[in-house]
């Protein structure tokens, strides 16, 4: 069992991560003392699959308990559906000590951080990531948020888990698509952060596409100490390091939008996402070319698109001025002048943006 420290002062938290930890779990949330009633928010699948073994865990730890469940797409990321699961929370919440459970992948864990912070004005809740997605990235770091139909993530604030809980065996229930979608988040730690990293990546693929828990094990560790790490120094993006978090996610979030959150999944567009980003560094002089075809094929090796099909350029720019991290009119791209050398860009042309985009068509 892995053990790192998100180090944010008073709002400090662990994320343990392990093979077969789950019966461990009700040991940790008795530490925290943070309730004695679990409101669970997941899907159907994760509590037809998961969910007798955790209320089992749970019950066993003497915690009352309560699922609430949500449809398994990003289309569950909305301000309706939120307001629904607040309705049933409250209605549960009577004359109890009440906390969430986000139990499942990127989109369960954003929305039911999402209620936490706003419901009272802040409960505590917990992440129990079940995707390789959520293991490396989402579940850590407190960013909680629903879409609107112009973009991803607009509505929404930071506000920490207590405890992130990665149970690596869930992820023998990933079906190949979602392991690889996971992927294409480790790949930007890589990237980003991590020659170490990339070595593996390129060297290990059949292991880790073969689900060995050793392998995994590995890369949640690598990538969850990088974000961790992060978060540390900048918790709200506030300096601008954590910004580098974003590499691949500026185009990347404009498919997903464009695509109407059907074309492409969350780390397909991501993986997009990248090679639109590498060809800007390379367009740009801050890469070689040699080092945009390394990163598009440990890309393309993970099973994950390079091209960008049936959807319209026009619409997917149209969509990338609803970023967030855009300051007026002012776009801001992370980009990489190396492995492990990232690289915030503010002002580039749309010529450059469109033709990089345009590669990827």
């Amino acid at each position: 069992m892995r053990r790192i420290k998100v180090d944010l002062g008073k709002r400090s938290y662990q994320i343990v991560i392990g093979i077969d930890i789950l019966n461990q779990l009700g040991v940790y949330l008795k530490k925290l003392d943070i309730g004695t009633d679990a409101f669970i928010i997941t899907n159907a699948f994760l509590k037809n699959k998961y969910g007798s073994k955790l209320l089992e865990v749970l019950s066993g730890s003497g915690f009352n308990c309560h699922f609430k469940l949500i449809a398994d797409s990003e289309k569950a990321k909305s301000i309706e559906t939120a307001s629904q699961v607040i309705r049933e929370l409250a209605r549960f919440d009577q004359k109890k000590k009440v906390f969430i459970i986000a139990f499942g992948g990127g989109v369960v864990g954003d929305l039911a951080g999402f209620v936490a912070s706003v419901y009272k004005r802040g409960i505590s809740y917990i992440q129990i990531p079940t995707t390789l997605l959520a293991q490396v990235d989402s579940s850590i770091g407190g960013k909680t948020a629903v879409d609107l139909d112009l973009g991803k993530n607009l509505v929404g604030a930071f506000y920490q888990p207590r405890l992130v809980f990665t149970e690596i065996n869930f992820l023998k229930s990933l079906d190949a698509m979602q392991l690889r979608s996971g992927m294409a988040e480790v790949i930007k730690y890589a990237v980003i952060k991590n020659q170490k990293l990339f070595n593996y990546l390129v060297n290990n693929y059949s292991a880790v596409m073969r689900r060995n828990a050793s392998a995994l094990e590995i890369i949640i560790n690598a990538c969850s100490r990088i974000k961790a790490d992060i978060v540390t120094q900048d918790e709200k993006e506030t300096s601008g390091l954590r910004s580098i978090l974003n590499f691949g996610h500026t185009i990347g979030h404009a498919i997903e939008a464009a695509g109407g959150y059907k074309s492409y999944n969350h780390g397909q567009a991501v993986g997009l996402g990248m090679v639109v980003a590498v060809d800007l560094s390379k367009r740009l002089g801050f890469i070689d070319a040699r080092l945009a075809l390394k990163i598009r094929n440990l890309i393309k090796l993970y099973q994950l698109p390079t091209e960008i099909k049936g959807i319209a350029i026009a619409k997917i720019i149209q969509a990338h001025y609803h970023d967030k991290k855009f300051s007026g009119k002012e776009n801001k791209f992370v980009l990489i002048s190396g492995i492990g050398k990232p690289k915030i860009v503010r002002n580039i042309k749309l010529e450059l943006i469109k033709a990089a985009i345009c590669l990827s068509i």
